[in-house]
């Protein structure tokens, strides 16, 4: 526990900084449900697989080779099956779905936590810019891919950050996906997670009226491998300060677990969470012709390197 969880109260949820994802699901029985999640290898995304299989789960783990998704479910136990997906490939994401609709179970939610953060100079694929292809392209084709396998009242829960706040100026940069016109590493972060909040912001406009969902969230600051490609000296000061500002790592597993099985979140859909309770986004959040074309763009995207 952090020394700022001390201090931070709870939400109107029930739940706050504090809380963690045993915390949420405490008293919850989760037999019968499937949930389906990327990045299910490391970090909150391990912690999250381990308390959903705790409460009776099953847990289709996604990691980006099926051995890392089967050492995290032989060592967390339960009711799971590993699957690879490399989130940058669009076969691997493809035959995740494949493998996944194959499985013949209606999945209850789809928990998009896998993602890249902030590479210190630009790296593409197939022509675009990493973090925004991987965070943002790999999971949206992931997600339209099993729109028809959600359940009736499936959850979609996209795990954006607080780091879309620092997206350029002008949000997603349509005229410069690619990176070669300018590139930050924060930047073209900051935009991979606005992108994250926008998908499910228009995903839950086009799922109005089926009963299905989707959010998105800020987990909070966590000391994880996601960090793994900061600079030395960023990553010093985080293992300094960490112990007082940064959540653990059942802290940030919390708000995602939270949006994916809690009863309360029943029916809610197109908000942005942080800390289990609905937040604040930048105004590019709440952009909804952005969200649109976002929408429109990822689509041909999709269908190019798909084809």
């Amino acid at each position: 526990m952090s020394l700022l969880s001390m201090f931070k109260g709870k939400g109107p949820s029930g739940f706050g900084y504090g809380s963690t994802a045993e915390s949420v699901t405490e008293g919850l029985d989760l037999s019968g449900q499937t949930i389906l999640l990327t990045g299910s290898n490391s970090g909150i995304g391990k912690e999250t697989l381990r308390v959903l299989t705790k409460r009776g789960a099953h847990v289709i783990a996604a990691a980006r080779t099926v051995e890392k998704a089967q050492a995290a479910c032989d060592e967390v136990g339960g009711e799971t099956t590993a699957v690879a997906c490399e989130l940058s490939d669009p076969a691997s994401v493809q035959a995740c779905a494949e493998r996944v609709i194959a499985l013949g179970r209606p999945l209850d939610a789809i928990i998009c936590n896998a993602g890249i953060m902030a590479l210190p100079t630009l790296n593409q694929k197939l022509g675009y810019e990493l973090q925004f292809f991987t965070n943002h392209i790999g999971h949206f084709i992931l997600v339209t891919s099993l729109l028809d396998t959600l359940a009736e009242k499936g959850r979609v829960v996209m795990v954006s950050s607080d780091a879309h706040n620092g997206a350029p100026k002008e949000g997603i940069q349509f005229d410069n996906l690619s990176g070669d016109g300018e590139y930050g590493a924060w930047a073209n972060y900051g935009q991979s997670k606005l992108a994250n909040l926008l998908f499910a912001s228009h995903l839950a406009k086009r799922l109005e009226g089926t009963g299905k969902t989707a959010n998105s969230l800020h987990p909070g600051v966590i000391h994880t491998n996601l960090a793994r490609s900061m600079n030395p000296i960023a990553r010093g000061a985080l293992a300094i300060g960490g112990p007082l500002v940064l959540k653990s790592v059942g802290e940030g597993a919390a708000t995602q677990v939270y949006l994916a099985v809690h009863p309360s979140v029943e029916g809610v859909a197109g908000k942005y969470f942080s800390d289990c309770n609905v937040g604040k986004s930048s105004s590019h959040g709440r952009d909804e012709q952005m969200a649109a074309k976002l929408w429109e763009v990822s689509e041909k995207i999709a269908a190019e390197v798909t084809a």
